[in-house]
């Protein structure tokens, strides 16, 4: 039974630096076209109506939200010099574009004159929807993310900074990744970047995302969005390493829409924030649609790492494969909880869906939770989670053989987490998750 304030999912108090008369000031400092404008006051009236009700239930009641206060955080001002971020991935290979936001605000965006050539789109969300409106719309907030979720996607669908945007027309294929930075500098910053990918039919991209925070103890708040929207016969690849410092609130609404004959992989990592919620769904909505989705966290000291996952096939023929690892050390907590969703009509549906624990220390906890609702009747889903400690001997024979106890922790993590590096075709995102996590581990922690 969870205790009282694990319980606690009221609205906050205060509406802080969210409330009606900072939105109409936030309107006042955007330079955006009318329909844009229009789409936040729709979002802000909802976000008005959720944050007077309670979150579901079902999907908060294990997430303490006890300490958070909004009104501690507020949106930069645009103009601030670019701050210097410690990313573990922006310097490990050539790439065809990136594009970096601070505190809400881009510093940088480039795109090679080959993808320009072929129609390609990549860059600030924020400049895309002055010029592009026949792109976006369409799919803003529409499809894979919607602002009536709860109070975290309406705020963010009212309040969104910028972000990344990646357009990737019919039949053409990026051999290169893409970059992309979310970064909080100052402290108390409040950032509310939105990352919107459209691959129309017969496309193909790989990008890669970070997060990062330039110092160890400034407070901030992340409430983001991502939407992947797969067309008929694409291929996404897309990688989010979520690597905040531990004085940061994340909360995110993160979905991919894949339709008929496409494939989205999707892997992220968890090693950061002080208290992370992520609702992630997976939408396959075409016939021999394909998801994978991969997940490494990492929590450490008083860490709370949430992951509430769906996968819903709604068509037949559709395979979906979430693969969850998670190691937990000190007074940290991961929760997960999963759900396939099969529709009628999704005969021969193919669902899997697995989440591993490793507890490093008898003072930390996980909850994992998987679960299948299935409306159709010739389908096969498979649902499992295990958790366990690190076995004494074998820390005892490494440690006989000349290894610390460090070593031979950070070898047994590493060969825990193997399950999940295997699963990833690019060697240098296997590389960054493998040198983070061995950074976390610290020489001495264990």
């Amino acid at each position: 039974m969870n205790s009282p304030a694990e319980s606690t999912i009221s609205a906050p108090a205060t509406s802080g630096g969210f409330d009606a008369a900072a939105f109409e000031r936030f309107l006042e400092s955007r330079d955006e076209p009318a329909w844009v404008t229009d789409l936040r006051r729709r979002a802000f009236e909802i976000y008005q109506q959720k944050a007077a009700t309670e979150l579901d239930p079902e999907e908060w009641k294990r997430v303490n939200l006890r300490g958070f206060d909004p009104a501690a955080f507020e949106i930069q001002s645009a103009g601030k010099p670019a701050a210097e971020f410690d990313t573990l991935m922006h310097d490990r290979a050539t790439f065809a574009g990136a594009v970096a936001h601070v505190d809400g605000t881009s510093t940088t965006t480039r795109v090679s004159d080959e993808l320009v050539a072929q129609g390609v789109l990549f860059g600030d969300l924020s400049e895309l929807v002055r010029d592009h409106r026949e792109i976006l719309e369409p799919h803003l907030m529409s499809g894979a993310v919607h602002p009536d979720t709860d109070r975290f996607a309406a705020l963010h669908a009212a309040f969104w900074t910028g972000g990344t945007v990646l357009y990737v027309p019919r039949n053409v294929s990026l051999e290169e990744p893409l970059h992309s930075l979310i970064g909080l500098a100052a402290p108390g910053a409040a950032e509310l970047s939105h990352t919107l990918i459209i691959l129309e039919d017969g496309a193909s991209a790989t990008l890669l995302e970070e997060t990062a925070s330039t110092a160890a103890d400034a407070p901030g708040l992340h409430i983001g969005a991502v939407e992947l929207l797969v067309g008929q016969g694409a291929n996404l690849r897309y990688v989010q390493l979520q690597n905040w410092n531990q004085q940061t609130w994340h909360f995110a609404h993160q979905g991919g829409l894949v339709q008929r004959d496409g494939k989205l992989q999707w892997t992220v990592a968890a090693l950061g924030a002080k208290l992370a919620h992520v609702h992630q769904d997976v939408v396959l909505q075409g016939r021999g649609a394909e998801a994978e989705v991969n997940g490494v966290t990492f929590a450490t000291e008083r860490q709370t790492l949430s992951y509430y996952t769906k996968q819903a096939h709604e068509a037949p023929h559709t395979r979906s494969d979430l693969l969850y690892k998670d190691v937990l050390r000190d007074r940290s907590r991961v929760i997960w909880r999963g759900m396939i969703r099969v529709e009628k009509d999704a005969q021969l549906t193919d669902g899997y869906q697995r989440n591993d624990s490793l507890v490093l220390t008898p003072t930390c906890r996980v909850d994992a939770i998987p679960g299948l609702e299935i409306e159709a009747d010739d389908v096969r889903c498979t649902h499992g989670a295990t958790a366990g400690r690190v076995d004494e001997e074998q820390i005892f024979y490494c440690m006989c053989r000349g290894m610390t106890e460090y070593e031979a922790m950070h070898m047994i993590v590493e060969g825990f987490f193997h399950g999940v590096y295997d699963r990833i075709p690019i060697e240098m995102v296997r590389e960054t998750l493998s040198q983070a996590v061995e950074k976390k581990l610290g020489i001495g922690r264990i």
